[in-house]
């Protein structure tokens, strides 16, 4: 993830030097500065007012523009699993976008075999630099690692449901069910990754 930028903002409040008040209260070249500046200041101001209707129109969206990109959701999504030839003890999870506008694939994917009580464990490691942008059509990716040599608790299991995740994180909406292949075996070192933006990505753990 990216960091926070730092910004340094200068104060100005002091004015026309550290020297102000002596200036106002007994120098004449002060009130002559000061009768100058007065003319200038009402110029200003004038402009302002002037400018001011031309920038708030140019600054203002158009009344047909997208609105703030949200979440993906289920109404607005599918959902497929399938197995993948390179990669062995995987499945891959595939969220594409059938809405008429973008959408973030937020977090990993929430996922639960059968009717068991726990959730899958999401592998943080997997975590991308940035949240996926789904544009109608594209999908986003997510790999499950359904069993490993030293994994406990070996079964065989038939089909998985799924949930979307909120910018917290947290799952939301209506749950997925997706049938698995045959003889899909996992056993407790199931994990599903994060989102990624192509399948390589998601199968690279």
């Amino acid at each position: 993830m990216t960091g926070g930028r730092l910004l340094m903002v200068r104060d100005i409040r002091g004015g026309l030097g550290g020297e102000g008040c002596r200036v106002r209260t007994s120098c004449e070249a002060g009130s002559i500065m000061r009768r100058r500046l007065v003319p200038l200041a009402v110029l200003v101001a004038s402009a302002a007012l002037v400018a001011a209707p031309a920038a708030q129109a140019a600054g203002k969206p158009a009344a047909h523009e997208s609105a703030a990109i949200k979440e993906c959701a289920t109404g607005s999504t599918s959902l497929a699993v399938g197995k993948v030839r390179r990669s062995v003890n995987h499945l891959l999870l595939t969220l594409t976008n059938d809405g008429k506008r973008p959408c973030y694939a937020y977090g990993a994917p929430t996922v639960v075999f059968d009717d068991e009580p726990a959730a899958t464990g999401i592998l943080t490691d997997s975590s991308p630099q940035a949240v996926v942008t789904l544009e109608p059509g594209e999908s986003a990716y997510a790999a499950i690692g359904t069993s490993s040599p030293d994994g406990a608790r070996g079964r065989t299991v038939h089909h998985l449901s799924s949930w979307l995740a909120n910018r917290k994180l947290q799952a939301v909406g209506d749950a997925a069910t997706l049938a698995l292949p045959a003889a899909t075996h996992v056993d407790d070192s199931a994990f599903v990754t994060y989102w990624q933006s192509t399948p390589d990505l998601a199968l690279y753990w």
